[in-house]
């Protein structure tokens, strides 16, 4: 963990391994309670990061242990940033069905992102030329519930 007394940044790569994303969400998580946010809302920050370890692993990088899993945190004030980029051949977000269509209910993939998305501020994927995905997800954590009161 580097502190640059305005902020935190961490980060980290993991190989391509389902075994790798606790240790991805426990760091997550351990940001949200040093900066003040109460147990709900770590718990929600830290599963939408797991939801996006487990994409990129999965479907990114089509659970190839020679690719790698970047996370990167930042916390800056009240403002946690994080990306997840993986090293496979891209997707495209609007081809993902929505998982609460009726259509869509029963099946066992797609709620990822709808999880993210619920769960974090703002989502965006960026795509890098010749592979890999980049997730940026960002999350104020002074906004609403969620910051212990104590803590501001």
């Amino acid at each position: 963990m580097q502190g640059n007394g305005n902020g935190e940044r961490v980060e980290i790569t993991i190989s391509s391994r389902f075994e790798n994303i606790e240790l991805v969400q426990v760091i997550a998580e351990h940001l949200c309670e040093n900066a003040g946010l109460d147990e709900d809302g770590t718990h929600w920050i830290g599963m939408a990061v797991r939801e996006a370890v487990a994409n990129a692993i999965k479907h990114g990088n089509k659970l190839d242990v020679r690719k790698k899993v970047n996370a990167t945190f930042q916390l800056h004030d009240h403002q946690l940033e994080i990306r997840i980029s993986d090293e496979g051949a891209g997707f495209d977000p609007g081809a993902i069905g929505d998982p609460l269509n009726p259509l869509n209910l029963m099946k066992t993939s797609g709620r990822g992102i709808f999880y993210m998305k619920t769960f974090m501020d703002q989502v965006q994927y960026s795509f890098v030329p010749g592979g890999g995905t980049s997730l940026l997800m960002t999350k104020n954590l002074a906004k609403g519930t969620g910051l212990a009161s104590s803590k501001i």
